[in-house]
This record gives C-alpha cells, structure tokens and sequence, in this order.
C-alpha cells in the first residue's frame, strides 16, 4: 500500500481542482497576465470592425484589455463587465442605467468612466447603447501624453 502524506495529498487535489478551474473557465478569459471575458472582448471587437474609418488599437490597461479609438482610450474589459469612458456631463443619466457601478480611483469618484457589470448589456440594444455612449465622446475625448509619466 502506497502511504501519501497529508500535505502531497492536498498539494496533489489542490492542483486538479486548479486544472480543472482553469479549464472550466479558459473560453470565457483570457489567462495571462490579467483575466477578462474574451468573449465579451469579441463582441466588442465585431462592433467596431463595422466602422472602418475607425484605428483600433487594443492595449492591457486596468486589470483588463483596452479598446483605443483613434488613439484615445474608448471601452475596456475588466474581467466579467465593461469599464465605459463617456462624457461626464452625462453622468446622472448614465447612473440611472441597469448594470452602471460608479468607478472609484484613489477614493475619488471618476466622473465620465463608470463599470458595467453584465446585466447592463444583456441585450444587443443595451451593448450597442453603452459602446455608442463611448464613441460618441471619443472625438471630444483627451488622449495621453506619449512617452508615460516622468
């Protein structure tokens, strides 16, 4: 009879539970050095191939991957929701919208950036509502400086 100590024994089921997670959830993120809803991801990606005028760029930026329009950043995913740049006069309207979390940064609230968990953009109409609010700023929208912070 084989004799397994304790700890192997749990390092052991501890690794197959971990693989077995990891499999479960791999076609929904993206596992690297951050985890997002690729599929989400897609949906947003098949959105804007529909305006060809647009550049697109995507870049890793909060916990999630970054959709840039025209060099400035648009919509983002963040794991299982949408981070949404808009325009912050708009900002009482938007709170009223099913789904919006109001995004915090260094205790502050950021006016004209809000999360959007899914039940917010279930439909085609309630995705398409939140990835036209973020377009329609883009042109008004700053970008960042080149080159990082000194």
């Amino acid at each position: 009879m084989l004799r397994v100590s304790l700890s192997e024994e749990v390092k052991r089921r501890s690794a197959i539970a971990a693989a077995i997670k990891i499999s479960i959830f791999d076609h929904h993120f993206n596992f690297g050095s951050m985890a997002y809803n690729s599929v989400l991801a897609d949906r947003i990606r098949e959105y804007l191939a529909d305006f060809p005028d647009l550049e697109i760029e995507e870049k890793t930026m909060f916990g999630g991957v970054a959709f840039l329009v025209n060099g400035k950043m648009c919509v983002n995913v963040s794991g299982e929701d949408l981070m949404c740049r808009f325009d912050a006069a708009l900002q009482d309207e938007v709170a009223e919208r099913p789904g919006f979390r109001t995004m915090i940064m260094r205790g502050k609230e950021l006016k004209g950036y809000c999360y959007v968990d899914p039940t917010g953009f279930n439909t085609q109409k309630e995705f398409e509502y939140w990835l036209k609010l973020c377009l329609d700023y883009n042109d008004q929208a700053s970008s960042s400086k080149k080159g990082g912070r000194k």
